[in-house]
């Protein structure tokens, strides 16, 4: 079955259930996050829930989003320490606020992510690499 441009439609989810699992794969990676274990909740949805594609894919999506977010932290880190280093401080008055800025729109698409997994809608975060598929 496919949509009129031709895409093809995944399955809906199954039950309430796959609902509450699909946000908690979104929802817990918010919550682990505060111990830098963000990819955590989506992994253990995965692999627990591996049975209903429709929790799968947002488990996975999730996933992918939580571990590029990892890496481009720890990049963007690297990058804001030597920048800091090499202007003596002032670098700061740009790390920091843009720091900020990709903090607020982390949060922002995980809670639309969760909102999309509670309606039963499939969501795709921006500037994701896709590692696991």
């Amino acid at each position: 079955m496919s949509d009129p441009y031709g895409a093809p439609q995944q399955p809906a989810p199954q039950s309430a259930d796959d609902n509450t699992w699909a946000m908690a794969a979104h929802i817990g990676a918010l919550v682990a996050a505060w111990f830098a274990f963000g990819f955590l909740a989506p992994l253990v949805v995965m692999l627990v829930k591996a049975d209903s594609p429709y929790v799968r894919r947002h488990a996975v999506e999730s996933l992918n989003f939580q571990i590029s977010i990892l890496i481009y932290g720890v990049v963007g880190t690297i990058v804001a320490f030597v920048l800091a280093i090499v202007t003596l401080g002032i670098g700061l008055l740009v790390i920091v606020p843009v720091a900020i800025a990709a903090g607020i729109a982390i949060l922002i698409v995980i809670i639309l992510a969760t909102m999309a997994a509670s309606r039963g809608e499939d969501y795709r975060y921006p500037l994701t690499i896709r590692f696991i598929s």
